[in-house]
């Protein structure tokens, strides 16, 4: 079993009680139940993808075993290895990122359910953390997982990633500056 985690730049938390979605997304069919109460973590091979401030947008990307080496070599680069990423932030939040502190807080499985989807793990339970960790210079932390950090001026240039054979992954774009609504 993975181990799960969620992030926080709250460092007392005692309890994960599941909540809805702050902003819902539009779901396939048989999905809308995603945007209900839930507790949400995310496995430790994943975790890169939250290692920002909160709020912070940006697009994460990997390979899959169906990227092509075009896609590759445009998304990610020649430097990035098969299993690391790429993780792509805008100027504005450059400095946040650099001064954000989280607090990693593990939690333990028994009640999530896998959704094989980004390493994505949900509870309907309540659920007590198994330990806290603060997690301090954030982009050391990136570089550890086997993230490469990309700072450019928008990212609504990426917008087509998602066409690509890359997995892609976007988190907070509605904080985007330029990203289509």
């Amino acid at each position: 079993m993975p181990r799960l985690f969620h992030f926080s730049d709250d460092p007392a938390i005692e309890q994960f009680v599941p909540r809805p979605v702050s902003v819902p997304s539009v779901r396939p069919t048989g999905q809308e139940w995603l945007n209900g109460p839930l507790v949400w973590a995310v496995e430790e091979k994943r975790q890169y993808l939250y290692l920002f401030p909160r709020d912070c947008p940006r697009i994460v990307v990997w390979a899959t075993p169906h990227t092509s080496q075009e896609d590759h070599a445009r998304w990610l680069g020649d430097a990035v290895p098969a299993d690391g990423a790429v993780a792509y932030v805008e100027e504005a939040w450059f400095d946040r990122c650099a001064r954000a502190v989280l607090h990693r807080y593990e939690l333990p499985v028994a009640t999530f359910r896998d959704l094989d989807d980004a390493g994505m793990w949900v509870s309907v339970d309540t659920v007590g953390p198994l330990a806290m960790q603060r997690m301090t210079d954030l982009i050391a932390t990136l570089a550890t997982a086997g993230t490469e950090l990309r700072i450019l001026p928008s990212l609504a240039p990426l917008r087509n990633v998602w066409a690509s054979s890359v997995h892609a992954s976007g988190i907070r774009l509605r904080n985007a500056a330029g990203w289509p609504h």
